[in-house]
């Protein structure tokens, strides 16, 4: 019991000496301390304060600037979607002037399917590039454009890694078994017809009641081994 009595005491003097420490060391480093606590504080409360009062109405402002250009977009007048019609600005005004805010970001997008549409298909590229989509659909097809830029490019095998790649970003019914069948194309255009059959098989075992799964089994039949 006495054995016990003097752990126990041992443990309380070693708990007491190590709260002393500690407490030597805050009064040592007090000032430090109080100037990391106040930096923090102020950057959560600056951090808090910009989005609020400075990146939201900036949003906002952006949406409304940038609605006559996604109109144009929908009418196709590709030329003022872009530059703007001297009252309202285009989308390449948009990415200028409200670069952080996600009108911005999805001004790249636009600005790309619109060079795209103009067989500017470098600058469609670099737009494209610069949209960073994380949504089911916009993203993949965004990924997706930049193979159709490579395509006409005449780079089969570049526009089979990104259509590869945009079919993996987000797997969807409706965009993973459209960018599987452009993957699989390209990879027969680029001479990779073992690639190209993956495509073609993945959109068999995952999609078979989509669109491109109806007739995808000749596309597979045309590229199996022939059995002997």
């Amino acid at each position: 019991m006495a054995k016990n009595t003097d752990k126990t005491e041992d443990r309380i003097v070693a708990v007491e000496e190590a709260f002393s420490k500690t407490e030597q060391w805050i009064e040592k480093n007090q000032r430090i301390i109080i100037i990391v606590v106040s930096v923090v504080i102020v950057v959560v409360l600056g951090f808090f304060g910009f989005k609020r009062f400075y990146l939201a109405p900036k949003e906002k402002e952006a949406q409304a600037q940038m609605f006559m250009a996604e109109k144009y977009f929908e009418m196709d007048s590709i030329s003022k979607a872009l530059n703007g019609d001297g009252n309202y600005p285009g989308f390449l005004t948009i990415i200028q002037d409200y670069g952080i805010t996600q009108s911005a970001n999805l001004a790249h997008y636009y600005a790309g399917i619109c060079y795209l549409k103009k067989s500017e298909y470098q600058k469609a590229i670099d737009q494209l590039e610069d949209f960073k989509g994380k949504d089911e659909v916009v993203g993949p097809m965004a990924t997706g454009a930049i193979g159709d830029c490579y395509m006409e490019l005449n780079q089969a095998d570049k526009a089979a890694e990104y259509y590869s790649k945009a079919a993996a970003q987000r797997k969807n019914d409706f965009t993973t078994p459209m960018l599987l069948m452009k993957a699989g194309y390209a990879y027969e255009i680029a001479g990779k017809k073992d690639e190209a059959l993956k495509a073609y098989q993945q959109i068999k075992s995952d999609f078979s009641r989509s669109f491109e799964g109806r007739d995808i089994d000749k596309y597979i039949s045309k590229l199996s081994p022939v059995k002997k």
